[in-house]
């Protein structure tokens, strides 16, 4: 059953309002508060809990302008994440549900589901760079990096970006996915995050439409791993790898950034569909080929549960 997907046994346990109460009819339904106001309260505790946080940064100096370093890019995520999850607690309280109905599940934390992840991003990464480099797009370049210092930055990097993982796969495919499922539905939610996710995605220095739709084609499959997995673990290890790939191994831009510290003086050459141009890979024909390879990956993979009499909505996408 995935998370994402409530049945009866993780609806909300809200006291059935009386019908004739107007109040009543407005914040609630027959499931408890409405799907509207869930999202209101949620946002709300969101923005309370990060805007201190993200005020105390400031004051310490932990966030400075232009700063594309490691450890900049990890308190900014960390602060994010503790942002959107701790909302998320705060609701799993009214709401009268464990809090790993929303995609997390703690006695899943770093498990199985999690090192998949890793792997498949790291092939997934590879495969996009590689058939880049087949038509000579991309050329590995000198070491950047040497011993103690290749060893730093690397395990920097990769606390950066487990940390980006959690943060982005739970804001777009957590609490919010999970809300919108009850509301209208897991996959027309989903299409909605996933635009979202790619729009986010323009702001960014040096981005464009195609690395954005990218990104929001990368939001479907993540959603459908977690409706096949039942959990965001295995999309969190996936968005961390191959970030990290991008960024550090291969050493080219990701989603329009030109991180700091990466393994080596890496050239991208030749027009931007192959490249990516200033996107990076994400922005590449060949990003829309390694993600249909990725859905075939998790179809395959991660088969739907078949629908049982004892599980009436089992995963089945």
């Amino acid at each position: 059953m995935p998370e994402s997907a409530p049945d009866s046994s993780s609806t909300p346990t809200f006291p059935m309002p009386p019908p004739e109460g107007l109040a009543s009819k407005i914040f609630f339904s027959h499931e408890g508060l409405r799907v509207g106001w869930s999202l209101v309260l949620y946002t709300a505790f969101g923005l309370m809990i990060w805007y201190p946080l993200a005020m105390v940064v400031l004051l310490i100096g932990g966030f400075r302008e232009g700063s594309y370093s490691p450890q900049s890019v990890a308190l900014g995520e960390l602060v994010s994440f503790l942002a959107v999850y701790g909302a998320a607690l705060a609701m799993a309280r009214l709401e009268r549900l464990p809090a790993g109905v929303y995609g997390l599940p703690l006695g899943q934390a770093f498990g199985k589901r999690f090192w998949q992840g890793i792997f498949l991003g790291l092939c997934e990464v590879a495969l996009l760079v590689g058939l880049i480099a087949a038509l000579e797009g991309y050329s590995f370049g000198g070491l950047a990096l040497n011993g103690k210092a290749l060893a730093g930055w690397g395990l920097l990097w990769a606390v950066a970006f487990v940390l980006v993982g959690f943060s982005e796969e739970f804001m777009f495919r957590g609490y919010v996915q999970y809300t919108l499922t009850r509301g209208i539905g897991f996959w027309p939610g989903a299409a909605c995050l996933s635009l979202l996710f790619g729009a986010a995605h323009l702001k960014n220095p040096g981005e464009g439409i195609i690395g954005a739709l990218n990104v929001a084609v990368t939001g479907l499959v993540f959603a459908f791993a977690l409706r096949r997995t039942g959990n965001l673990w295995l999309a969190v290890g996936w968005h961390a790898s191959f970030d990290f790939g991008e960024t550090f191994l291969f050493s080219v831009p990701n989603s329009g950034f030109v991180f700091d510290h990466h393994l080596s003086n890496a050239v991208l050459r030749g027009p931007a569909w192959l490249t990516g141009g200033t996107v990076g890979p994400e922005g590449s024909v060949f990003g829309f080929l390694t993600m249909g390879v990725s859905a075939l990956a998790i179809h395959f993979l991660f088969p739907a549960k078949k629908l049982t009499k004892d599980a009436p909505q089992a995963a089945a996408a």
